[in-house]
């Protein structure tokens, strides 16, 4: 059973990721027709086509690998120099491979796959005739359609389903207190009453104050007992619509320090540092509690800046991740991670030993995290991602201003097909990146559990 659920998990992912990248390309294909831009193909997935079917111009279809997708418009580019005009149409003409080697080769591909998207040379139906900004809005189309989904979906989880909250109800109320050092998990004859147990605290209790301060958390609660070891505490609580005052007296109890990662903090001999806490044995009624709508955008924020960090350093944390690959050490949870780390934790979620709920609000946040990871990525100002196209029109549109400015003729179009050389080193690297995320996915992978 717990098989079919991890299945069911990477499934579920992978649905969402194919949605994800709809809308993306959803993004670019909008604003490009409503500008006027022809667009040939609008594909999910990269590969051998499994489907597709031609509405007017554009043909829209799938893909066997849904891992991207693409739409194709018209005129990326300027035309080449090799375009020549010929009975009223134009052809791609190669007048012999460039000169300069591997890179000049590439350089005059790209000039010809764009040529073959022109009708002719002064087809206006293409993206680099566009104003700048209509260039900029088409490109950031994509990523702002996962930022706005991402919006959705944190919304979803954080106001529709809500935050799992320790509430003031007693959930249950431990019968005794088992020494520390102790591996059982049931009392013996010699282990002394709870301390809640002792004061009558029963499962459903509401704790309304402890020591006279009202408390609206358990936290709250806890913080109180915690410091007052051996010191009799008044705890009101409410128990079937009627308040009730007791008497309760936490135990003294050694317990390890951590810090505000949860980590133990050690002494200077490396032993595990410990302190004298006060403990009842009461535990809390966990339960979701809905967070004000602004709780959304606000989580999506916060995740844009944690994912921007990362692609900062993303070739020291593939480094440092091809390392743990190769030495077998733990990997650091915050890292990047590949599709197939996020479908193995979207397996690990579903297959998880939690209520129906719980997992359905681990997928919304898994994916809600991947299409912020999808928006920061493509927002890098590199070609063949978004933000290097965005860079191109917006340094086309500082020639232009600077020729204006200065009362100069209008400069030719930015070709950015020179940058493929440029473009080629950043596939490399990001396929490269990317295939060491795969492996330690598969071979050394972060768990959830």
């Amino acid at each position: 059973m717990e098989v079919i659920a991890f299945v069911i998990g990477v499934v579920l992912l992978v649905v969402g990721l194919a949605v994800s990248i709809a809308l993306h390309e959803l993004g670019h294909l909008l604003p490009a027709k409503k500008f006027g831009v022809r667009v040939g193909q609008y594909m999910i997935g990269f590969g051998p086509t499994l489907w597709s079917r031609r509405r007017g111009e554009t043909e829209y279809g799938f893909k066997a690998i849904p891992l991207g997708g693409y739409i194709s418009m018209a005129g990326m580019y300027p035309p080449s120099p090799a375009l020549r005009r010929r009975n009223g149409a134009v052809t791609g003409h190669r007048t012999g491979r460039a000169g300069g080697g591997f890179f000049a080769t590439m350089v005059q591909d790209a000039r010809t796959a764009n040529d073959e998207t022109l009708l002719s040379e002064d087809d206006d139906r293409v993206f680099y005739r566009l104003p700048v900004w209509k260039r900029v809005v088409i490109m950031l189309g994509g990523p702002v359609m996962n930022l706005l989904l991402a919006l959705v979906l944190f919304a979803i989880l954080l106001s529709g389903i809500g935050v799992q909250t320790a509430t003031t109800t007693v959930q249950s109320v431990s019968e005794c207190v088992i020494p520390s050092g102790v591996t059982r998990t049931t009392c013996a004859a010699s282990d002394p009453i709870a301390p809640a147990k002792a004061a009558g605290l029963q499962a459903g209790d509401v704790i309304v104050s402890v020591d006279g301060t009202g408390v609206n958390t358990f936290a709250e609660a806890s913080a109180i007992i915690r410091k007052s070891p051996g010191r009799t505490l008044i705890v009101v609580v409410e128990r079937d619509g009627v308040v009730h005052s007791v008497n309760l007296t936490p135990v003294a109890v050694m317990q390890p320090v951590t810090d505000s990662s949860g980590k133990a903090v050690l002494n200077p001999d490396g032993s595990a540092m410990t302190q004298e806490v006060g403990f009842a044995g009461i535990r809390q009624e966990v339960q979701y509690v809905r967070q004000p709508i602004w709780a959304g955008p606000q989580a999506a924020v916060e995740n844009v800046g944690a994912v921007a960090g990362v692609v900062f350093q993303l070739p020291v944390k593939v480094w440092q991740t091809g390392v743990s690959l190769v030495t077998g050490q733990e990997r650091d949870p915050n890292g990047p991670l590949s599709v197939v780390g996020a479908g193995v934790l979207a397996g690990e979620v579903a297959s998880a030993d939690a209520p129906v709920l719980n997992r359905v609000a681990g997928l919304l946040s898994l994916l809600a995290s991947l299409n912020i990871a999808l928006f920061v990525f493509n927002m890098i100002p590199l070609l063949p991602l978004d933000g290097g196209h965005i860079a191109v029109a917006l340094w086309d549109g500082i020639k232009r201003g600077w020729a204006r400015i200065f009362h100069r003729p209008p400069p030719k179009p930015v070709d950015a097909t020179k940058l493929v050389p440029v473009t080629f080193v950043v596939v490399i690297a990001l396929v490269a990146m990317g295939a060491v995320l795969i492996l330690a996915d598969i071979f050394n992978p972060v768990s959830l559990f």
